[in-house]
């Protein structure tokens, strides 16, 4: 079946994700355009929820979660009618110690700004703690 032409629409990526996910890559977040000035963070990170509202307000929060340019070990991107659900697993390096963290991102998107990022953080996981975690899956 040939999805319609609003249906192909919404499964092409969107610029603005696009732009987010290059940020979180390359820690431009203070560069980056993505957001609506009144973007609305719901995060919820390990033991704790936070809600912040503006651009200024998420820019941040996401300045210390993305202070180091990394890569994407996993990248998934799914459409929705708002905008993207967003999954990934990020690899990068802090004082020379191998790092991820996994991520869950809700983006609600209107006129090419993101305008609402609902987040689910599972931690930041040093070398050390990534070998438990690997060898416990063995």
């Amino acid at each position: 079946m040939t999805p319609t032409r609003s249906e192909a629409a919404m499964l092409q990526p969107l610029p603005a994700v696009d732009r987010f996910l290059d940020a979180v890559r390359n820690a431009t977040i203070d560069e980056c355009d993505a957001w609506a000035s009144d973007v609305l963070l719901d995060a919820t990170v390990p033991n704790w929820r936070m809600h912040r509202r503006g651009v200024e307000d998420l820019r941040a929060t996401y300045r210390g979660w993305f202070a180091d340019p990394g890569e994407f070990e996993t990248l998934r991107r799914i459409p929705i009618p708002t905008g993207e659900v967003v999954d990934y697993l990020l690899a990068w390096q802090e004082d020379g110690v191998p790092h991820t963290a996994h991520h869950l991102h809700v983006l609600d998107v209107v006129d090419d700004r993101i305008v609402a990022d609902t987040v689910l953080c599972g931690g930041r996981w040093p070398a050390g703690l990534m070998a438990e975690m690997e060898a416990a899956d063995a």
